[in-house]
């Protein structure tokens, strides 16, 4: 074997890893940037009508920042528990009254996604409320996306 055909195959191979390599690189980054821009369980209904689409957004709108602050205070009372768990000594009672009081938010949090389900489930054509169920049980069983917006599974 000479110089020559050894330098062209290790060019030619060089060439080829670097083409499937970017391939694949493109393919991973549109598949990533598809699963952002998923908000919630309706982005997994393809067939959304433009003014389905609006109302989604219209519904998010308000449903989003109510959750956020509800989160929010959610991890500022975890962030409380954490210190008093770990203060010395350990006031019990104390403990125990943060722990409801979050327990309390996990509940808001969760009565606000079931009226959220039920109102975007309103504006869906039956086809649409089938497949939605369908992400809905697939979704829940598997952790679910998180509470919009905030990553779970997908």
């Amino acid at each position: 074997m000479d110089l020559w055909s050894f330098l062209l195959g290790f060019v030619s191979a060089f060439v080829f890893l670097t083409v499937s390599l970017t391939a694949v690189y493109f393919h991973l980054k549109r598949a990533r940037n598809c699963k952002a821009c998923i908000r919630g369980y309706l982005d997994l209904i393809p067939d959304l009508t433009p003014e389905q689409k609006k109302a989604v957004q219209e519904i998010r709108r308000t449903f989003l920042p109510k959750v956020g602050q509800i989160r929010e205070n959610m991890r500022r009372k975890r962030a409380e528990l954490a210190n008093l768990l770990f203060a010395d000594p350990p006031d019990r009672s104390k403990i125990h009254s943060v722990a409801r009081q979050i327990l309390l938010y996990q509940s808001d949090l969760e009565n606000e996604v079931i009226e959220h389900i039920l109102e975007e489930k309103e504006i869906l054509s039956p086809t649409q409320q089938r497949k939605f169920y369908e992400i809905i049980v697939e979704q829940f069983s598997s952790g679910g996306l998180g509470v919009h917006d905030v990553r779970g599974k997908v």
